[in-house]
């Protein structure tokens, strides 16, 4: 998937009705994936995203955070965080497909589907061109963002 283009999807977003990956062609993208709104290590990367969010805007890149929480919980985490970029709802896994997030995680010992903690930067003519899987949270958005600013 490294240096093709990546895959358009349309989803439901705060602050949209809808939005789709293609309508920011001529912009880089930072997608970040996460399991799930106002859980710590969720919680704690939104806020290191939010924190860095005017370099992103600086480096020219719209960042976008996804999981499969409604709408609605994405309003409330997003109202609460202060997140200035939106967040998108994938609650029938059709980004999380497209990418590859979905994985089997073990949670308090029983097997359990999940999203990934994955992040995608896509440049501006479309082309995913770099991809952190399994993302732990400590420095990674700081990462992502010097990533960006080389494009």
């Amino acid at each position: 998937m490294l240096d093709q283009a990546a895959p358009d999807f349309t989803l439901a977003a705060t602050g949209n009705p809808s939005f789709s990956l293609s309508a920011l062609r001529g912009q880089k993208v930072v997608l970040y994936f996460y399991p799930k709104d106002s859980t710590p290590g969720c919680t704690t990367e939104s806020q290191n995203f939010r924190d860095l969010h005017d370099e992103f805007v600086a480096a020219g890149a719209v960042v976008l955070g996804i999981s499969r929480d409604s709408v609605k919980s994405h309003d409330n985490f997003r109202a609460k965080q202060a997140l200035p970029f939106d967040l998108l709802s994938d609650p029938d896994e059709t980004a999380c497909t497209l990418f590859g997030v979905m994985k089997l995680k073990n949670m308090y010992g029983k097997q359990v589907r999940g999203i990934e903690r994955s992040t995608f930067v896509i440049d501006a003519a479309g082309i995913l061109r770099r991809e952190w899987r399994g993302v732990k949270v400590p420095g990674h958005a700081q990462e992502v963002l010097d990533y960006v600013k080389t494009l």
